[in-house]
């Protein structure tokens, strides 16, 4: 014969036209006196059940208006508490500030995530410019490869920790203004795993991790820079006690290119050219990442003047925009000259006007020149 319910009203003593927080002070009250880590006595924690289970359906206006109609039949299966004993902590925390950590929570409080590592890669020029997929070797620790992280020898067995009786923590009361308060630490004799290993594992002497060598591979997106990294998760090293792993984050150092330099999204390559060259003009092969490209070189070109190939540059990282080559000119003035190459700029320089005059006189030899192309 099914055991009749009492009545919620009287279970929680209140009158049936209680308020809110007439509820919620009688729940307190007796919530705080029954709550299975304060009572140890027998009842205690179905007496809990009985007053946490009457507040849930008398917190709640629908469930509420239910009951005073209908009674329990008219609840529709809302009166079963859906509260174990593993989530008393939960019910105590709300009203007591998380003095009463449950059972369940403090079996898990043992986990820890493992830690995040970083490492630094050194990639060539090119990579960074066009990407890559590279393979590296990291240290970190890892689950134990024998015992799986269960720190014990396979095939021998585990035992509760008879400090904690298994539960992985110490609770320790002391009274304050509400009554008697109880403060949970980790157990100092199982480090919070409520567990005795026996029989260490003989692979990781009971530690249940290990550091192991591991080849890992990371794809170098196109336009990478030396300030950004790249994260691959759960690639850090394992957690404790069922913990998840951490984060590995791959930083990169860009090697020097031998004749390019990096601007951003473009890229500057420093062309030398002779005087000829530069005054007569001509046509010029440049390198470029991608091989060699042509590049017309104006009559009266200037030193240190700068001509564009367009999209022979650096990927945008995040956007499909993609850089320039910037090709700046740098006029050489020879050291040394031969006995007819003296002859022949001796004869030039009594053509050619003087620098004064020349600034002067914007139809000048160079001004006509500098005109030509623009400036």
């Amino acid at each position: 014969m099914a055991t009749q319910k009492k009545d919620y009203y009287e279970v929680l003593g209140v009158s049936r036209d209680a308020s809110d927080d007439e509820l919620k002070k009688a729940f307190r009250k007796l919530a705080f006196k029954y709550h299975p880590d304060r009572n140890k006595e027998d009842g205690s924690e179905d007496k809990f059940k009985e007053i946490n289970e009457a507040h849930q359906i008398l917190s709640d206006k629908e469930k509420r208006a239910q009951y005073d109609r209908f009674g329990h039949s008219g609840l529709n299966g809302h009166s079963s508490s859906s509260a174990g004993f593993g989530d008393f902590g939960d019910v105590f925390d709300s009203f007591f500030g998380g003095s009463g950590s449950s059972r369940s929570s403090q079996r898990r409080s043992s986990a820890r995530r493992g830690s995040d590592l970083q490492y630094t890669m050194s990639i060539e020029f090119d990579a960074a410019v066009f990407g890559a997929e590279k393979e590296f070797e990291i240290n970190r620790i890892e689950s134990c490869g024998k015992c799986r992280g269960s720190k014990n020898e396979p095939g021998t067995k585990i035992t509760s920790c008879k400090t904690c009786n298994g539960v992985g923590q110490i609770r320790k009361s002391q009274q304050s203004f509400l009554g008697q308060v109880v403060q949970v630490a980790d157990c100092d004799a199982c480090y919070g795993s409520g567990k005795y290993i026996t029989t260490p594992c003989s692979q990781c002497r009971g530690q249940g991790r290990e550091r192991n060598k591991r080849k890992l591979a990371v794809k170098i997106p196109a336009g990478i820079e030396e300030d950004n990294q790249i994260r691959l998760t759960g690639e850090g090293e394992h957690g404790i006690e069922g913990g998840p792993p951490g984060d590995l984050y791959v930083a990169f150092k860009i090697k020097e290119h031998s004749y390019f330099v990096r601007d951003g999204v473009n890229i500057i390559y420093r062309l030398p050219i002779n005087v000829a060259q530069a005054a007569l003009g001509s046509k010029l092969v440049v390198p470029t990442l991608e091989g060699e490209e042509n590049l017309q070189i104006p009559a009266g070109t200037q030193s240190m003047q700068t001509f564009r190939l367009k999209g022979k540059g650096v990927a945008q990282l995040r956007g499909s925009r993609r850089g320039d080559q910037l090709v700046t000119v740098d006029v050489q003035i020879p050291n040394k000259l031969t006995d007819e190459q003296k002859k022949i700029f001796e004869k030039l320089k009594d053509t050619l006007p003087d620098a004064d005059e020349d600034k002067k006189d914007s139809k000048g030899f160079f001004g006509k020149f500098k005109s030509t192309i623009g400036g």
